[in-house]
């Protein structure tokens, strides 16, 4: 049987110098599709594309990673702009809230990562804060701190222990999404995983970068889900007379 193929929203960037190139560029951090294939899937971008499309690209895939990256336009949930809310990325919130909902719509597992778990927050009708008071970050180094999981919740069952995750972030989930609850705090009171409880769906969000890690019990258990929906979806063979 193939590897599930695990499709990984891109962050879009106006201007990227590479050789001697300077172009807009869709890209993603190496670590994500690293984890992926380490976990035991194929990788597949999906760069931005029509959101009416979006049922389309999905039904290509087993499983949806949605990438951290630039805060969401807080114009969808419904807030006033903080002015330490970063600028408006609208084309990959269309197109990624559009993958979000059409995975959900078709039972697809969605992993979200950082933004991703933002983005599937509103995507469910939640809000976010727009900038947690006392969080600075040195730009490119990431910080570290504990994360404690909800007993009961799909995330305490993968990792049962307080540990220690990698992070980057200002902004996090305030009040939830409908049909979502949350599976992980840090010792701060900070929302930092969310899932649907519904166990016939594999739905999570995490605020940290598992591709940073070397744990790969979340993403182990997401390729897994994949896997199912793949083999739901192989045709039958049908025997010769």
């Amino acid at each position: 049987m193939p590897r599930p193929l695990i499709g990984i929203t891109t962050y879009v960037e106006e201007s990227t110098r590479y050789n001697v190139w300077d172009l807009p560029t869709s890209l993603v951090p190496s670590g994500y599709y690293e984890l992926v294939q380490a976990a035991g899937g194929a990788a597949v971008l999906l760069p931005p594309d029509e959101p009416e499309r979006a049922a389309e690209v999905l039904s290509r895939v087993d499983g949806l990673v949605v990438a951290g990256g630039p805060d969401v336009d807080p114009i969808r949930y419904g807030a006033p702009r903080d002015p330490r809310t970063g600028p408006a990325a609208t084309v990959r919130d269309e197109w990624e809230l559009a993958l979000i909902d059409a995975a959900l719509e078709a039972g697809t597992p969605v992993l979200g990562i950082c933004r991703g778990m933002q983005a599937l927050n509103v995507v469910l009708g939640g809000t976010l804060i727009q900038h947690i008071d006392g969080h600075v970050h040195t730009p490119g180094v990431t910080s570290w701190h504990p994360v404690s999981p909800v007993p009961g919740t799909r995330y305490a069952e993968l990792v049962p222990e307080k540990a220690e995750v990698p992070t980057y972030h200002h902004q996090a989930v305030d009040r939830l999404g409908r049909d979502l609850v949350v599976s992980a705090y840090a010792d701060d009171g900070t929302v930092e995983a969310i899932e649907d409880p519904d166990r016939s769906r594999w739905v999570v969000g995490v605020q940290w970068h598992p591709e940073r890690d070397k744990d790969t019990r979340v993403m182990a258990s997401f390729i897994a889900a994949a896997g199912a929906l793949r083999l739901e979806h192989v045709p039958v063979p049908v025997s010769a007379p």
